[in-house]
């Protein structure tokens, strides 16, 4: 018997791509136990497309709260063994879960899986970066630099929101960024090295074009971790590494535009990580 899968999908104002969303998770190989879908507030009438032509789907409607909240309310009233999370924009390939599901089988040690993925900008397919590659095994110094896991290609058990915490709602974007490094700080990841997802980019409401100086984000939670978790002095002095570097880069593009108030907060904090560096 294949452990149960709850399907997380936050969306607003999504109901242009929503349905491709559900439809690649209802034709999957391997069925999974549920599909929440979280409204988070949206004005497209999203909702009532759910309701008309997705019935058998979960809905929770709320006011807009952000992704994060979406996605916290998802995962509490979800009853699977196992957490697949899948952005409303994106689209899984319909042997996702099966190949997931197998491979954890397979080393039943991982808790947390993800696989590769295929990038489509505008319609059309383009090559990820080499920063963009994706690893396995403990591989928290490669969640550093940037988010180093797709949130639509992975599949946590349940049991590590319970031990490491749900998404920062206090984070507006860059939220995965900061799970993933209090995951992977503590645990492995099983890479599937299989293209199981289709990301769509390039749309007007992205997350990563909605805000300036998204860094400000990692930042925060690079901040965050180094104050609130028990880290390994190896990973303690690489995250140190990394926020100094972030907000070296940072600093001066803000200064650069003229953002000099606004600075001011990560200059000290700057100058407070340096002393501690030196």
């Amino acid at each position: 018997m294949h452990p149960s899968v709850s399907v997380i999908i936050p969306s607003y104002n999504r109901s242009r791509v929503l349905p491709r969303a559900i439809n690649s998770v209802m034709a999957q190989t391997s069925p999974v136990a549920e599909i929440i879908v979280i409204d988070d507030g949206s004005t497209d009438a999203s909702a009532e497309l759910i309701k008309s032509r997705f019935p058998q789907v979960c809905l929770i409607q709320q006011a807009n709260h952000g992704v994060s909240h979406a996605r916290n309310q998802g995962i509490a009233a979800a009853s699977g063994e196992w957490i697949a999370l899948l952005d409303s924009d994106d689209e899984w390939l319909p042997e996702k879960i099966e190949t997931q599901l197998a491979a954890l089988q397979r080393s039943p040690e991982f808790l947390l899986c993800h696989s590769d993925e295929q990038w489509i900008r505008r319609g059309v397919r383009v090559n990820a970066m080499n920063k963009h590659r994706k690893y396995g095994g403990w591989i928290f110094e490669k969640c550093l630099p940037l988010c180093a896991i797709s949130p639509s290609a992975s599949l946590l058990h349940h049991s590590l929101f319970d031990k490491y915490g749900l998404f920062d709602e206090q984070l507006p974007a860059c939220e995965d960024y900061d799970l993933w490094l209090r995951l992977c700080a503590y645990e492995p990841v099983l890479y599937v090295d299989q293209t199981l997802i289709k990301k769509y980019g390039g749309h007007e409401d992205q997350l990563s074009g909605k805000f300036w100086g998204m860094d400000r984000f990692r930042i925060r939670a690079l901040e965050k971790l180094l104050k609130q978790s028990e880290l390994p002095d190896n990973y303690r002095t690489l995250s140190q590494q990394m926020l100094n570097k972030k907000l070296k880069i940072f600093i001066h593009g803000g200064l650069k535009r003229g953002r000099t108030d606004a600075m001011q907060p990560y200059i000290q904090l700057q100058q407070q990580l340096q002393a501690h560096l030196v």
